[in-house]
């Protein structure tokens, strides 16, 4: 009964709005598609991504580099095999093995620092491409209840204004074009509700990957540098790469 006299008031906001009314629909029309076609989209990505966080293990428990990278998978845009392939390319320039002969700029950078910042591009250029989409969420979420209330004053004025005109009117004839123009409102909220719970969803599926993408980087670090993976304390905690050679 409530979905039936919500979508007779939609189509009677239509019908006998005007231009402001309709455009005001329109625009949250777009908001909403907008807002589903990023959810959706993010959420794939984010569902593709956590399966190749689980290759990680994987390729530290392979015999060779070859090996590790054809268990991170080659899906296009896996973040841990770029990673993966941007630090051998970085170790590999920095140390000639590429067959370069002359002298270059970054032959008076320190290996740990080269790969240090081949690494950090290729998660920065992930975090870039995570956040994609994001601001449109953000914004549908801020903006679609103000928008809705727009066209909801807008309806308002307009059926105070017929109200004015026809003279003495009863409560029922007041309150049907007044309920109608509150319904944009309602259409706004329904537009942002979702988006800021897709944003949210979002973000903190993001920050896992990223999260894990870091350790696998700083893992891929120590490795190129050192030829071993960072190894762990008694503690549970990570030691950094100086107290290991020191400790060795």
């Amino acid at each position: 009964m409530d979905s039936q006299f919500a979508t007779s008031g939609i189509a009677h906001v239509w019908s006998q709005g005007d231009w402001v009314t309709r455009s005001v629909a329109l625009v949250l029309l777009a908001m909403s598609l907008a807002s589903w076609i990023i959810i959706l989209w993010k959420a794939l990505d984010l569902r593709a991504q956590r399966a190749q966080a689980r290759g990680v293990e994987g390729f530290w428990h392979s015999s060779d580099f070859a090996e590790g990278l054809e268990k991170l998978g080659d899906a296009d845009g896996n973040p841990f095999r770029t990673a993966a392939i941007e630090g051998r390319e970085a170790a590999r320039h920095i140390t000639h093995q590429d067959g370069a002969s002359r002298p270059q700029l970054h032959d008076n950078l320190d290996v740990s620092d080269w790969i240090e910042r081949a690494l950090r591009k290729s998660v920065d250029d992930f975090t870039i491409r995570a956040q994609g989409g994001l601001s449109v969420l953000a914004s549908v979420a801020s903006t679609a209840p103000f928008v809705g209330l727009f066209g909801t004053v807008w309806g308002i004025y307009h059926a105070l204004l017929g109200i004015s005109t026809a003279g003495q009117v009863a409560i029922d004839q007041v309150a049907g074009p007044i309920g109608e123009a509150l319904i944009m409102t309602a259409l706004g909220l329904l537009v942002a509700i979702p988006a800021v719970l897709g944003y949210n969803a979002l973000v903190r599926g993001n920050k896992a990957v990223l999260h894990k993408l870091n350790r696998f980087a700083h893992d891929l670090h120590a490795y190129f540098v050192t030829g071993a993976r960072v190894s762990v304390a008694a503690e549970g905690k990570v030691l950094p790469i100086k107290q290991q050679q020191q400790r060795s």
